[in-house]
């Protein structure tokens, strides 16, 4: 358990935590219109006396705590997905009121309580002197729920960084979280040959050559899905079709695929099953790279192909996550989560960055109507990110 001194500091900054939960989820953040929260975060940091703040040119922001050999950065993204139903929502989504103990709006859970979190645990570390020999980085991002990973790349080469840990803030129920599955979303393209719709037969129906590659790829989720343990999954998302006219035979047909990738699982083992999923159609594959512009207007191009990530037990960070948990709630964490869902943390886990998880929130409201996160469990994360920064 934390000391007397430390709790009361702590304790200080509580309600400051809150309010600045409600006022980030009271700005709107879309993905790719992330100016205002950004313009927020940093000024909340300067008037917090982080030793550095700045905004990239994709417009992330970083604050800077420290200048110490060992390098920690806690990771959350400011954009959320949208709301388009605002009318189903008990309270109004971007309100950031408070109902029964939880705090309600879009972004509460993915991932606005984590920012707060994150920032006042920088801030009250340094005013602990936790930051003794040490830099610490929070990062907030952009662009996540489209391209994840790719803003920390683009701040990691710019800023010339490489942190020694990473701690994704995703919300994980105040669990510490040891890694999550891979992504790969691909394209799938077949050929036809045009003709007009009064004579299919001197044409070939580039969706019918798709029709048996549709049976394949359901075939093959429902093998993945019968396997025993964590399961691979594979959902056609899309399909489109190109044709001169609603009156001819259509020349090409493209389905759109999000593969989620297993502890195991390699990049080869994925590649083979897309040229099995096609093999003996006039068909070819592709990653399904997809591009965006931040809100700064610089160009973001993804390439979501990640293998699934988990960290040691016994890892120096694990272990550091170990003991703040137990600073916060008193005993030792009885077990770990893992997400089924992709983060940020595909890129410093791809750079050899120790990296983990945690955040406060149940992950399975978030995008969700009446998204919330309890106020309880975003002090906690709070104290924790507090804690782990003293004990890394």
């Amino acid at each position: 358990m934390v000391d007397s001194k430390t709790a009361a500091v702590m304790a200080e900054m509580e309600a400051d935590v809150i309010a600045f939960t409600q006022e980030l989820v009271q700005i709107q953040s879309y993905s790719n219109k992330e100016a205002e929260i950004a313009a927020c975060i940093e000024n909340k940091m300067k008037a917090l006396d982080y030793d550095e703040v700045f905004i990239d040119s994709l417009g992330n922001v970083v604050g800077r705590i420290g200048n110490g050999e060992k390098a920690i950065m806690l990771d959350s993204h400011m954009d959320t997905v949208e709301v388009n139903n605002e009318q189903d929502w008990i309270v109004p989504p971007f309100s950031g009121e408070i109902v029964d103990g939880k705090l309600y709006g879009r972004g509460a859970v993915d991932m606005k309580s984590a920012i707060a979190s994150s920032i006042y645990a920088a801030a009250a570390a340094k005013k602990l002197g936790y930051d003794k020999g040490k830099t610490i980085y929070v990062s907030c991002t952009v662009d996540e729920e489209f391209c994840d990973g790719e803003n920390l790349k683009h701040l990691f080469s710019e800023r010339q960084l490489k942190p020694d840990f990473m701690v994704t803030c995703e919300p994980s129920n105040n669990k510490i979280t040891l890694g999550h599955k891979g992504k790969a979303q691909m394209i799938i393209k077949t050929k036809g040959v045009s003709a007009h719709g009064a004579a299919p037969e001197k044409g070939k129906n580039a969706i019918y050559e798709m029709a048996e590659i549709i049976q394949r790829v359901e075939k093959q989720n429902e093998h993945l899905m019968s396997d025993e343990g964590s399961k691979g999954t594979l959902v056609m998302s899309r399909i489109s079709s190109v044709s001169a006219s609603l009156n001819a035979v259509p020349s090409e047909c493209e389905v759109y695929l999000d593969r989620r990738i297993v502890l195991g699982e390699t990049e080869e083992m994925i590649k083979n099953e897309m040229d099995q999923i096609i093999e003996g159609k006039n068909a070819t594959w592709e990653v399904g790279t997809l591009h965006r512009r931040s809100w700064t207007g610089k160009d973001i191009v993804y390439h979501p192909f990640h293998t699934a990530w988990k960290i040691e037990e016994d890892h120096e960070l694990t272990v550091a996550c170990n003991k703040a948990y137990t600073d916060v709630f008193g005993v030792e964490p009885d077990s770990y989560e893992f997400w089924d869902f992709s983060t940020n943390a595909v890129t410093p886990v791809s750079m050899g960055i120790p990296t983990i998880g945690f955040g406060p929130g149940d992950y399975t409201l978030a995008h969700m109507d009446n998204e919330n996160c309890e106020v309880s469990k975003i002090i906690e994360a709070y104290q924790f990110y507090t804690s782990l920064i003293n004990n890394i």
